[in-house]
């Protein structure tokens, strides 16, 4: 192929110069056709194959290469057949004889066009469709490296996007995303699309039916929206969400972000998500909040209450006044021991009912193994047997992080009373935190210190006096000198001797 210094250099000589072609084709010696067209355009020649080249030892294989590299397009990646595994295969049972490097050439550019994908532009009406999937960021919580879940979902007209993070990748979470979005739009989108995801989907039929969870079409059809799933392995039938997946993790959570709670990165996330608003995309003249408005007025409107985003799990507590789920231990009063308890998980706590009412709040543990214990659980039982006090898990536990004061307190009750007196009436005290504020009560202890109070009545007494709201004080009456000529009797307070009865011939 001729360069493109030779190409100027003919185009030159011909047309500033005036040499005649048949010359200058003479002097380079090339064909008088090839310096013909080295006159018709001063672009940077390419060169152009006519005819494939010849593989004659490779060529016999080409057709089945071709339908190994079709079928594992179809397969997930770890069921593919690599371009060595092809090799032996063709070498071991079809007597290829060629080179290895020359197989895996060919084979690559198979790969490489069989990934070329064309796309067509998608334009929505106003409410009429949203994409919804799960993504993963790295993130730091209480000091922690964790692996955040992202609940990302995307409006297609008004490009509006919400991500919410959560520990895992549950219904309830999935749920529970899915509310919080309808929340920050201001309603529900008619459509929503989906991969084939374990938690909504239980089996992948024909073509595009699908045999739904049925806690998800209890969901879908609180909100009344219509599910739409992708194709197995397409995930580009839902780009836009698929697109801000990459876009949140890139420009919100890189480098790590660190976060004091999964609350804390959740307010993080909503505040980016309203930021989002004032953006405005390519080719639209209003941003995406202006946008979102208009989406408003065509959204499926919202239900009167939200979706329980839950999970319901029949449960017993044992006789450690514990009940299970997901490996973690949930504490319960003690007085439910042995009763038959329903258990809700939702994606931030886990709450115990007995069917009449809720015994028992917790927050939700994502960790294994774990025992989440609410201490006032056992104080009623530690009462009656105070001297398991001390090794209590569940006062061990509350120890570590309750106030100072309350240890102080406890030891001087110790050093006034014998050792089971002085338990028994700081579990009492302890009991108060139920009623009052641990805070208060902290306070209600200090005071109780320096006044010399060690008895329950006492500490419960200044407690109810810090919650008091003070008294107002009294206005002089000088400001208000329309008063002055009004004169108040004195009460005679003989009279209340009437009301008092005594028995005859009694003394007063």
């Amino acid at each position: 192929m001729l360069t493109m210094d030779k190409k100027a250099k003919i185009r030159q000589a011909i047309l500033v110069e005036g040499q005649s072609q048949r010359q200058v084709a003479i002097e380079l010696g090339l064909s008088r056709n090839t310096v013909s067209r080295m006159l018709q355009d001063s672009q940077v020649p390419k060169y152009k194959l006519n005819r494939a080249r010849p593989s004659p030892i490779l060529g016999p294989y080409h057709q089945l290469l071709q339908e190994w590299v079709a079928e594992d397009v179809k397969k997930t990646k770890k069921k593919r057949r690599t371009a060595k595994r092809m090799y032996r295969v063709l070498r071991d049972h079809h007597g290829y004889q060629g080179a290895e490097s020359t197989l895996r050439w060919y084979v690559g550019q198979l790969r490489k066009k069989s990934r070329q994908k064309v796309y067509i532009p998608l334009a929505y009406e106003p409410g009429e469709t949203a994409q919804v999937d799960f993504g993963e960021a790295e993130v730091i919580i209480a000091g922690k490296r964790e692996t955040a879940h992202l609940f990302v979902s995307w409006l297609g007209y008004s490009g509006a996007t919400f991500v919410q993070a959560y520990p895992a990748e549950t219904q309830e979470v999935f749920f529970a995303g899915h509310v919080a979005a309808f929340e920050f739009y201001g309603g529900a989108p008619r459509e929503i699309w989906y991969d084939n995801l374990k938690i909504a989907v239980n089996r992948v039929l024909k073509g595009r039916n699908r045999k739904e969870q049925d806690g998800f079409i209890s969901f879908r059809s609180h909100y009344l929206y219509q599910a739409q799933f992708c194709n197995v392995r397409a995930g580009w039938e839902k780009g836009g969400v698929e697109g801000r997946v990459g876009y949140v993790r890139r420009n919100w959570l890189i480098p790590i972000e660190e976060f004091e709670s999964w609350s804390a990165l959740n307010d993080y996330l909503h505040r980016q998500c309203e930021e989002e608003l004032s953006r405005r995309l390519r080719g639209k003249k209003d941003n995406i909040g202006q946008r979102l408005a208009t989406e408003r007025d065509h959204f499926l409107p919202l239900p009167s209450y939200p979706y329980p985003c839950c999970k319901v799990v029949p449960v017993r507590a044992n006789t450690l006044a514990l009940v299970t789920f997901a490996t973690n231990r949930y504490s319960v009063p003690v007085d439910h021991v042995h009763e038959q308890l329903l258990l809700r998980v939702y994606a931030d706590r886990v709450e115990i009912s007995n069917g009449q009412e809720v015994v028992a709040t917790h927050p939700r543990c994502w960790e294994r193994e774990q025992d989440i214990l609410n201490p006032h659980h056992y104080l009623p039982l530690l009462a009656k047997r105070p001297r398991a006090f001390a090794h209590a898990q569940a006062i061990r536990q509350w120890q570590k992080k309750w106030p100072a004061i309350f240890d102080v307190y406890f030891e001087v009750l110790k050093q006034r009373l014998e050792m089971a007196q002085a338990t028994k009436l700081f579990i009492s005290i302890l009991q108060l935190s139920s009623t009052y504020d641990e805070a208060l009560l902290a306070e209600a202890l200090q005071q109780s210190l320096t006044r010399q109070c060690f008895t329950l009545a006492s500490v419960q007494e200044i407690a109810r006096r810090l919650t008091e709201p003070v008294p107002a004080e009294p206005t002089p009456l000088f400001d208000y000198p329309q008063l002055a000529h009004i004169r108040v009797a004195q009460p005679n307070l003989q009279q209340f001797d009437q009301l008092l009865a005594y028995p005859e011939g009694g003394d007063r």
